[in-house]
């Protein structure tokens, strides 16, 4: 495919243009950063293994009724989606307390919540991406009411989807963030990818609270061996769907 220009190059992909005005080409990234971007690195083969998990659940969840961006891969680390206007709004899900949520409010890491927890977080890396309250979001006019509503709605359809798929491959789906965005027609469309980047996944094959952790954590951490969870999670997923050859 022939790319026209780049677009956009955020802190895991580079989006670019193509022939066609409503579909862009990602480019996933092996950069790593974390606390905000103060931590920097690179996890070799980062973007190949996440563009890869990040199709193989898109199309999962496509195929369970959530619109998505999706449209192919044409390489390993490439992924052609449609053209959407993203809100500038983190959809975070939270099953257990981990993160964040453990040091602001006390809870304990590791615990279950009753049920699961929708936040909204404020895409601003200038105000160090705040947590906003409904209020607020409307406020800043982020979003109207009613497509809050359906941006919590989607995320709670989509974890329900993910906790047991991940549940079927012994992972445990501790939290995850999300992103939307509207195509030309307004409709909203899950958008960005769902990886061991942007979601905390817990091995249920190990009780070791570091060995356990699959996802970003091991790089925020410095508890080594990034690559191999990374992979691990996408054999996993792999297995589960019973594909064995690279997706296209």
């Amino acid at each position: 495919m022939l790319t026209k220009q780049k677009l956009y190059e955020g802190k895991a992909k580079i989006l670019y243009t193509t022939e066609d005005p409503e579909i862009l080409l990602a480019d996933y990234k092996d950069d790593a950063t974390a606390f905000n971007a103060q931590k920097r690195g690179k996890i070799v083969g980062k973007g190949q293994m996440n563009c890869q998990i990040a199709a193989h659940l898109l199309r999962l969840l496509g195929d369970r009724g959530i619109a998505n961006h999706l449209i192919d891969c044409p390489s390993l680390n490439q992924m052609r989606v449609k053209k959407v206007k993203i809100f500038p709004l983190e959809v975070v899900v939270r099953n257990i307390a981990a993160g964040s949520l453990s040091l602001q409010t006390g809870l304990a890491v590791g615990t279950v919540l009753p049920q699961p927890l929708v936040e909204f977080y404020y895409k601003n890396d200038d105000l160090g991406d705040p947590l906003l309250t409904c209020d607020r979001l409307l406020l800043l006019n982020l979003a109207t009411l009613e497509q809050v509503e359906q941006l919590k709605n989607l995320a709670l359809q989509i974890n329900q989807i993910l906790s047991d798929f991940f549940n079927n491959c012994a992972i445990t789906l501790v939290d995850f963030k999300l992103e939307f965005g509207l195509d030309q027609n307004q409709k909203i469309l899950l958008a960005d990818e769902i990886s061991p980047d942007t979601c905390r996944l817990w091995n249920q094959n190990e009780t070791d609270p570091q060995q356990k952790i699959m996802d970003k954590d091991r790089f925020r951490q410095d508890l080594g061996q990034v690559e191999t969870a990374y992979q691990q999670v996408l054999e996993r997923i792999m297995n589960q769907l019973g594909v064995k050859n690279s997706i296209n």
